[in-house]
């Protein structure tokens, strides 16, 4: 059979990849021909329309709303997780050979009269398509995996806004003390002599970057629910939400009220000669009005009043709390390390940067060093203790090196894959170690990603790297002494020489 696919996950870096090379290696296995489209930072080459026809299914897996659903109405869909794909690529082609058959045998489609079955790209452009339209089996797209990748697909459009204007703030702390905030205005005074002068623009260009996060983040998530109609009404509840103060929150808020609003108002049935310009004047105007009237009178103020409070308790976090949080988001993000309980603890430190505050600045440390921890531990372990990992991971350890020092987690999964009970819980604890540490050193930083690489930019940087490295050596050792257990010892698994125990303990 032959299939086309788009993977797409929230950061477009690694995830995205591996599943799509997942499903082609699995393809190939059961002599399928697929064609892959990854959605990702690196861009992607779109799938040709005569691939989309000649495609016996498609399949979808993303973790946020995959771009261009339109081409593939009329075709039978199955969707999932990135993991899903990752893990078990075989399982998802097996859903989409069994849709294509039922679809070639005369199966009801229950395809709209005005999308003609078979033919890619007629739905109108400005009409999200979904599976509910093409009538088409759907694996994992129950309301809870549809809000996921909705607030994922927002969260993933502000991760360059956050690491522009974040990495921009904190080269102008390192030139110019912490108040250059103070400076005035670039725009009155600026001497290109002068380093502080570059200081205080790196810092309001930066800062001008961060006052997009709650738009983009409200408008991507309600165009990832209803496609481009609903950009103007989420990037205005966002923009309502900055204005009274509801934050982060407001955002996620009025990205969500705006997609239902915009979805609801796209089901109402208009004239023919008024349906051209629904999509670019009725329901952006229609849109705005709702959501930005409601964010205004209604809804900001209570929220702006939760933000507030949340605020206050995070600042308000020291000794054992500080503690108890740096070890529960260094857990959950070596938990499925790039799945959405490490997303989840992500975007909480992500979410948090809009508000400036100190406490803030230390959560989003932890959290990237606790992110370093499962390559890096798994890489070290790997190496020091070769005959205890198959010939795949030895493998793999090499690019581990790279990618936990890149804080790019997804490095641990091909370990992780193949020994789960073992790598997981050990992981947890070396990246809870690190988090617990980096809060408790006071370590802090303003970009969200980066890892060593943004090192000159962390405050407290040896206390940060002690923190990065305690929480390696824990991890390294917790998985060395699992793997140990339960295994009977071959004549080519001796016990760990000297020198093999004290490349651990350094």
């Amino acid at each position: 059979m032959k299939f086309v696919a788009v993977t797409a996950c929230p950061t477009g870096i690694a995830h995205t990849y591996m599943a799509a090379e997942a499903l082609e290696q699995a393809a190939t296995a059961a002599g399928d021909e697929i064609s892959v489209e990854t959605q990702g930072s690196a861009g992607s080459t779109a799938l040709s329309t005569t691939d989309i026809e000649q495609a016996d299914a498609v399949i979808l897996a993303a973790d946020v709303g995959v771009q261009g659903r339109a081409r593939f109405a009329g075709k039978p869909v199955v969707e999932g997780s990135v993991k899903q794909a990752v893990n078990d690529a075989a399982c998802l082609l097996e859903q989409a050979g069994k849709a294509g058959s039922d679809a070639a045998a005369g199966a009801p489609a229950d395809t709209p009269a005005d999308v003609p079955a078979g033919t890619p790209g007629a739905a109108a452009t400005e009409e999200p398509d979904t599976s509910e339209r093409t009538g088409k089996p759907a694996a994992g797209s129950g309301m809870g995996s549809r809000l996921r990748q909705w607030l994922m697909t927002g969260v993933s459009h502000v991760i360059p806004f956050v690491a522009a204007g974040g990495l921009l703030i904190a080269l102008s702390f390192a030139l110019g003390g912490y108040r250059i905030t103070e400076a005035p205005a670039v725009t009155e005074q600026f001497d290109p002599a002068s380093l502080l002068s570059w200081a205080a623009l790196a810092n309001q260009i930066g800062t001008a970057a961060f006052g997009f996060l709650v738009p983009v983040l409200a408008g991507f998530i309600a165009f990832a629910m209803a496609d481009r109609p609903a950009l103007a009404p989420g990037f205005v509840g966002g923009a309502a939400a900055v204005a009274v103060g509801a934050g982060f929150l407001g955002g996620l808020v009025a990205g969500l009220l705006a997609g239902a609003t915009v979805a609801a108002l796209q089901r109402v049935e208009v004239p023919r000669a008024v349906a051209g310009i629904m999509p670019v004047v009725v329901l952006p105007l229609l849109g705005s009005l709702v959501v930005g009237g409601l964010m205004f009178v209604l809804l900001g103020k209570p929220i702006a009043a939760v933000m507030s409070a949340l605020t206050s308790w995070l600042n308000g976090l020291t000794g054992a709390s500080a503690l108890l949080l740096g070890a529960l988001l260094g857990g959950m993000i070596a938990f499925d390390m790039g799945g959405p309980v490490n997303k989840a603890a992500y975007t909480f430190a992500v979410g948090g940067l809009s508000t400036g505050s100190e406490t803030a600045l230390e959560i989003m440390a932890a959290v990237m060093a606790a992110g370093m921890v499962p390559p890096l531990a798994l890489a070290l372990a790997a190496t020091v203790r070769s005959k205890l990992f198959g010939p795949a991971e030895r493998q793999s350890a090499r690019p581990a090196w790279l990618l936990g020092a890149s804080f790019i987690t997804e490095g641990a999964i091909p370990f992780a894959a193949s020994d789960p009970l073992r790598v997981i819980p050990s992981m947890v604890v070396g990246s809870a170690t690190t988090g617990a540490l980096s809060m408790l050193f006071g370590a802090t930083l303003r970009a969200p990603h980066g890892g060593l690489f943004v090192l000159p930019l962390v405050g407290r940087p040896l206390l940060y790297v002690v923190a990065i490295s305690a929480g390696i050596v824990v991890a390294a050792a917790a998985v060395l002494i699992a793997k140990r257990i339960g295994r009977t010892p071959t004549t080519s698994e001796s016990e760990p020489t000297p020198s093999e125990t004290a490349a651990v303990a350094a």
